[in-house]
């Protein structure tokens, strides 16, 4: 790819990160922003690999197995978190992940409906995603989603 064509891609995923803070900005605490957010940050594909690229001016988590993009750092919400294996992230949102069927567990923080999330390229187990909360001060994690560090690694623009 010639000078002006990585210029191009960084200049539109400059564009992402404009649009996401608009947003952020105007409307803060509506339901409808988080869910789409991810799409204004990921460009779609069929051509390739992933089925989701993350924009290269952020620091992202990839899979550790095959290197897709999992989360935006700006996604992130914690780094407290216990997993199966170990330490864990909980993100708002995430992407080329799949996700199984719901199943309640006896978590650390009490009962949940979670379902188990894999990597949509290589089918890793990466974590899960929590359904239904069934104690009020749990209902934050709705939504959301656990990945282990075992299964995930930092790219672009960490040092």
């Amino acid at each position: 790819m010639g000078a002006a064509g990585r210029g191009a891609d960084r200049r539109a995923a400059c564009f992402f990160c404009q649009r996401v803070q608009q947003s952020r900005s105007s409307s803060s605490a509506s339901p409808e922003l988080s869910e789409e957010r991810p799409a204004e940050m990921v460009k779609m594909t069929k051509s390739k690999t992933f089925q989701a690229y993350l924009p290269n001016c952020h620091r992202t988590y990839s899979c550790i197995h095959c290197r897709a993009h999992l989360a935006n750092h700006d996604e992130l919400i914690s780094k407290s978190f216990q997993g199966s294996q170990g330490r864990a992230y909980l993100f708002n949102s995430v992407v080329n992940v799949g996700c199984g069927p719901a199943e309640e567990r006896v978590l650390l923080t009490g009962l949940h409906a979670v379902a188990d999330i894999y990597c949509e390229n290589c089918k890793t187990t990466l974590g899960w995603k929590y359904e239904h909360a069934f104690e009020s001060s749990q209902k934050y994690k709705e939504g959301k989603f656990i990945i282990e560090l075992a299964h995930m690694i930092k790219d672009n623009g960490w040092e």
